[in-house]
């Protein structure tokens, strides 16, 4: 998989700019003007959006963070996992406890008349 930049000028480059009316409620203030920002990524295809400041400017720079919050984790590899295995004093306090939980449990049942 290749690696992305995440540097505000490389995003520039990668990203297509729309702007949009914001939607939702907000009422007279909301649906004025084009101030809702989505960016597309073009390598990736991803796609973010920032419409809750009435400032363009202030929406433009919220969606640059999230596009690139949205790269990074795209390209986040986790650690590879080694196998382990429970330590004795462990498997030995489980299985003591799982002893005297049954103990506890046979102790509630009533005596058998045979």
């Amino acid at each position: 998989m290749p690696t992305y930049s995440t540097k505000r000028e490389a995003l520039d480059l990668a990203c297509r700019v729309e702007f949009v009316r914001g939607s939702g409620p907000g009422g007279q203030h909301r649906n004025k003007r084009f101030t809702g920002v989505r960016l597309v990524h073009e390598p990736t295809g991803l796609m973010v959006m920032a419409t809750e400041r009435r400032s363009q400017s202030m929406n433009l720079e919220l969606a640059f963070e999230r596009m690139a919050n949205k790269l990074k984790a795209k390209q986040h590899k986790p650690k590879k996992r080694r196998a382990t295995r429970p330590t004795r004093g462990s498997v030995r306090r489980r299985l003591d406890t799982k002893a005297k939980q049954g103990h506890k449990k046979a102790s509630r049942q009533k005596p058998r008349d045979d």
